[in-house]
């Protein structure tokens, strides 16, 4: 298929962090945005090219960024506070929003972003979200998922893992402690954001694969 759209890259400064943004143009200049929110270990460039076939397909604009710690963004101080997930939601992304006079909008968050677009929706929904698509989103700490993060934790240490990580992330140590670190500590084990989704407001689509790590 060939893609027309074509990405404009810019580095605003949100919350004191110069962050990684890429923008897709839609084919109307009312077409409603479409937000991707990366994984814990993500960033922009570990979409691929999702994003463009997405807003191709759909005729939407796209937003894709990494946050900071992520991609070709600014590193974050170490340790994390347990709260930066809300933080994200809270702050960051509305910032964001705000800064690029985001209107019309579909937040999709994957894993972690996922996370960060509930706590958005239900904490500081900003004018204009029309809804929220989240795939293997985190509302509360749990064993399954703790496990899965110490297993990342051995193959970060011990397989090539780092190698293939730092092809996206211009500090990959920064990237991967500020995640790993934070969901392996015992407090985080408190970490919850039920409290965000009797809040929402906009329609919802909510996926969880069965065999998802």
């Amino acid at each position: 298929m060939s893609l027309s759209v074509r990405p404009q890259a810019s580095f605003p400064v949100i919350d004191g962090k110069v962050l990684e943004v890429v923008h897709y143009a839609g084919v109307a200049p009312d077409s409603p945005t479409l937000v991707f929110l990366h994984e814990g270990l993500g960033s922009v460039g570990q979409w691929h090219d999702f994003p463009q076939r997405l807003s191709h397909a759909t005729g939407c604009a796209a937003l894709v960024y990494s946050r900071a710690g992520y991609g070709q963004s600014d590193p974050v101080a170490l340790p994390r506070p347990n709260r930066y997930l809300h933080h994200e939601g809270l702050v960051v992304l509305p910032d964001l929003l705000r800064h690029l006079g985001i209107g019309h909008h579909i937040l999709i968050g994957h894993s972690d972003g996922g996370s960060i677009a509930l706590i958005s929706a239900g904490g500081a929904p900003q004018p204009g979200l029309l809804g929220v698509i989240t795939e293997a989103a985190h509302v509360f700490n749990e064993q399954i998922s703790y496990d899965s993060v110490q297993q990342t934790r051995v193959a970060y240490e011990t397989t090539d893992l780092r190698n293939k990580l730092a092809r996206y992330h211009k500090d990959v140590d920064n990237a991967f402690l500020g995640w790993n670190d934070v969901w392996l500590s015992a407090d985080f084990w408190n970490w919850n954001l039920e409290e965000y989704l009797p809040r929402i407001r906009v329609p919802l689509l909510v996926m969880q694969g069965e065999q998802d790590q």
